[in-house]
């Protein structure tokens, strides 16, 4: 089967978009119509995934983040200075005949959420977990766990992704009972359905008085949610963020998809491909 093959039966498995769609899920290198020699999913096609699926005598990476390091993320390099690193990643993978298609978009529209589906899935946390979808902008997921600590999520989230560590805001010895995977905390407003406006992490701040004690965000910023979280930690109240990323946050997103696609394409062997915590950690030593 041919590549563009193996994308048409994604794109039939998600929810249908409008013919006019221009958005980020597109080829972003490669020839859709030569034969597939395997598919690897991948949340971002770093070096180590390209050489990987070379590795696996694959021909097919999807993907679900940019390629070429640019918010648009066109099929290419299109700012007016060289890049070198561009270069030679495409050259990478032109040299060994590799099909990029990303699909970000149509796993978001799945309703639950394609990608988060997969996380609670490898977190081991189906049954433990509510969708919050008053929110605004991006739907919460609330987990009910055991009592731990926080730095016993925080490892339990090193061990199961596979991180190389994770950034803590609060008390690490904090007893918590309710984690909630919540949005970007960058200053952006929601829209509600009545019409209504208002600032994103006050949501966020919501959702920890009164559903949650942690919080595991994707991007952060650390003026709005992280300060309040911080002077209720120096306050005695148990209020806490595990940061430990964007593309980590997302990461078994793309182990989900291996799965699925697993069941609609059988005619080529279909591999996830962890993409690796890009996150060194140097730290002091602290008491436990």
């Amino acid at each position: 089967m041919k590549n563009r093959e193996v994308i048409e039966r994604i794109l039939k498995y998600h929810p249908q978009f409008p013919e006019d769609y221009h958005g980020c899920d597109d080829y972003k290198a490669g020839d859709p119509e030569a034969e597939c020699t395997g598919v690897i999913t991948a949340l971002t096609p770093n070096i180590h995934v390209i050489r990987e699926a070379i590795a696996h005598h694959a021909n097919l990476i999807v993907v679900h983040e940019p390629t070429y390091y640019t918010s648009k993320d066109p099929a290419g390099w299109e700012e007016d200075f060289d890049n070198e690193v561009y270069r030679q990643k495409l050259k990478l993978i032109e040299d060994h005949g590799i099909c990029i298609w990303r699909d970000h978009d149509h796993m978001h529209a799945h309703q639950p959420d394609s990608i988060f589906t997969g996380v609670l899935k490898y977190l081991g946390w189906e049954d433990q977990a509510e969708t919050d979808t008053d929110t605004g902008l991006f739907g919460h997921w609330i987990v009910t766990l055991p009592e731990m600590t926080v730095r016993e999520l925080a490892e339990y989230l090193m061990e199961k992704i596979g991180l190389h560590g994770a950034r803590i805001v609060g008390n690490p010895e904090s007893r918590i009972t309710r984690a909630a995977f919540v949005g970007h905390l960058y200053p952006m407003e929601y829209h509600t359905r009545d019409g209504r406006t208002g600032e994103y992490s006050v949501k966020v701040i919501e959702t920890l008085e009164q559903k949650a004690d942690v919080i595991i965000p994707g991007e952060v910023i650390d003026w709005t949610v992280l300060s309040y979280i911080r002077d209720a930690s120096e306050l005695g109240l148990n209020k806490a963020a595990i940061n430990i990323g964007h593309f980590n946050w997302e990461e078994l997103g793309m182990r989900y998809m291996k799965d699925w696609l697993s069941e609609l394409v059988t005619e080529v062997p279909v591999t996830y491909i962890p993409s690796g915590d890009m996150y060194t950690y140097l730290s002091k030593e602290t008491e436990r």
